[in-house]
């Protein structure tokens, strides 16, 4: 019987390790990627096929952190300059630069694209005006730790930081008070929340862990093989994705932690991994400096995917068996 192989999307431009990406939703453009990588020049890119739209050029320091706003006219990124930046992603044009007392990791803008929340190495959080953006920002303090990830809730006045001090601390961004504090034996590497909002996942050692986004109650959690950094919940909530640092991306069921797909593709670490917003394919950024794509239903017709029909006539048996869908790599 044949069967599809995964055929990932490998796009290349990055010269360093990519550490994070992040999706916009659906546009009416389609959606689009944002890659932060330690070369210092963060990549824009079409989602469905990972192909390069721009690069965006002022940092002088390794970029940590990416995001864009929900209808991607809008990116921001964290550096090691000590800068937190403002861009237009339609003209590549740098709109304000936040200045910071030491590198600046998470960057994720609110709902409404009106606020940047930013956390740095300085163990405190700063909530931007956009709409003023020369003004003083607001500063939150609460962590122990350098900060590396920030998640503005899509329905509630609540946003999510998790930090090297070994917490993930929920906050009221009505009055900037700390509401919840979750505690972790392992150093924190990875946080995110599905695409409804209703669960936080969690990634620490080797274990993935997923909570109630309401009640911050555990909802179940399981080990993987090696150290994860990364961790996304499809939003069927029928399996999860994850990546560490054995260099493979695994696929796991959701109900009880079975190994479901396995694959091998990246040349070091993998950093991050995100599904887009529709939830056919994940994207994958590491230590070998290249972003992937990877289908999330193997052989499908999509993007530059484009499934072979193994029972066309003009195919022999060896290569029924062999079946792989025609792609075309990305190009920065």
């Amino acid at each position: 019987m044949s069967t599809a192989r995964q055929t990932p999307l490998t796009c290349p431009g990055h010269t360093r390790p990519v550490v994070h990406l992040d999706f916009s939703e659906v546009t009416d453009f389609g959606y689009f990627v944002i890659s932060a990588c330690k070369d210092g020049k963060p990549m824009l890119r079409q989602g469905e096929t990972g192909d390069w739209v721009g690069t965006f050029e002022g940092h002088k320091g390794a970029v940590w952190g990416a995001c864009l706003n929900n209808i991607a006219t809008r990116a921001a990124t964290g550096a090691a300059d000590f800068s937190a930046k403002l861009w237009d992603t339609i003209t590549g044009e740098e709109l304000h630069e936040f200045v910071h007392k030491h590198i600046v990791k998470a960057v994720e803008f609110s709902p409404d694209s009106s606020h940047l929340l930013t956390g740095s190495n300085e163990k405190v959080l700063r909530i931007f005006d956009l709409e003023r953006p020369d003004a003083e920002p607001e500063v939150i303090e609460g962590h122990g730790g350098s900060i590396r990830y920030a998640c503005w809730m899509k329905d509630r006045d609540q946003f999510i930081t998790a930090a090297e001090d070994r917490t993930v601390r929920v906050w009221d961004s009505r009055n900037n008070a700390e509401i919840k504090k979750l505690e972790f034996d392992s150093t924190l590497l990875g946080m995110d929340i599905s695409q409804d909002g209703s669960t936080l996942v969690i990634s620490s050692g080797n274990v993935v862990s997923f909570w109630d986004a309401q009640s911050y109650e555990k909802l179940k959690s399981f080990a993987l093989p090696c150290p994860v950094y990364s961790a996304c919940l499809h939003n069927s909530k029928e399996f999860f994705v994850a990546g560490g640092e054995d260099f493979k991306l695994y696929k796991m069921s959701y109900s009880d932690g079975s190994e479901l797909e396995c694959y091998k593709g990246h040349f070091g670490p993998v950093h991050c991994v995100r599904f887009s917003p529709d939830g056919e394919i994940y994207a994958s950024g590491s230590e070998d400096g290249t972003l992937r794509l990877w289908q999330t239903t193997v052989g499908k017709t999509y993007g530059l995917w484009k499934w072979v029909d193994p029972t066309e006539e003009t195919m022999n048996d060896k290569e029924a068996d062999n079946i792989l869908p025609q792609v075309v790599n990305a190009q920065a």
